[in-house]
C-alpha cells in the first residue's frame, strides 16, 4: 500500500514538473522516459537506494540514467527501452562508444565522493510490447567492465 502511494506520488510530481516538456518530446523519447521510470521503481523494489536520475556532468557529454546503491556497491545504471523484441536486445545498444561515455561520466561522479568504494555498471532492459501489458524488465548486474 505504501509502495503504491509512493510510486503514484513520484509519478504525479514528475508529471507536474515536466508535463509541458514531456509533451513536446518525440514518441521514442517518451517511451524512453517511461522505461526509465519503470526501471527506477523496479530497482527500488529490488532494494536499490537511488541517489540520482539523469545525472549530467558539466565536463562531459551524455548522461547516466540512474545511479543507486545495491548494498554497499554504487551502481551506474543505463536503461534501454524497446517496444519490440524483433530487432536486437535492448542491452546490445550499449556499444563501445556508449560504454566509454558512461565510464567518463562515472569517473567524474566518483571524483566528487570521498574515499574508495566499490562500484559497477548495470544495464536495465525494458520492453513494452503491447501498450496495456506491464513492462518486461531484465537487469544485467556488472554488465561491463572498463578496459
Amino acid at each position: 500500500m505504501l509502495a503504491s502511494f509512493t510510486r503514484n506520488a513520484i509519478r504525479l510530481l514528475d508529471c507536474l514538473g515536466g508535463s509541458r516538456a514531456a509533451a513536446r518530446l518525440p514518441a521514442h523519447q517518451q517511451v524512453g522516459r517511461h522505461g526509465e521510470e519503470e526501471a527506477y521503481f523496479y530497482l527500488r523494489r529490488l532494494g536499490y537506494v537511488m541517489v540520482a536520475r539523469n545525472y549530467r556532468s558539466p565536463r562531459r557529454r551524455g548522461e547516466i540514467d540512474l545511479i543507486g546503491w545495491d548494498g554497499d556497491v554504487l551502481c551506474f545504471i543505463e536503461v534501454k527501452t524497446r517496444t519490440s523484441l524483433e530487432i536486437k536486445p535492448a542491452e546490445a545498444a550499449v556499444d563501445r562508444e556508449k560504454r566509454r561515455e558512461l565510464a567518463g561520466m562515472a569517473r567524474d561522479y566518483l571524483r566528487r565522493l570521498p574515499g574508495e568504494l566499490s562500484w559497477r555498471f548495470d544495464i536495465v532492459s525494458v520492453y513494452f510490447e503491447h501498450p496495456r501489458d506491464p513492462a518486461r524488465i531484465e537487469l544485467f548486474k556488472n554488465a561491463f567492465a572498463l578496459s
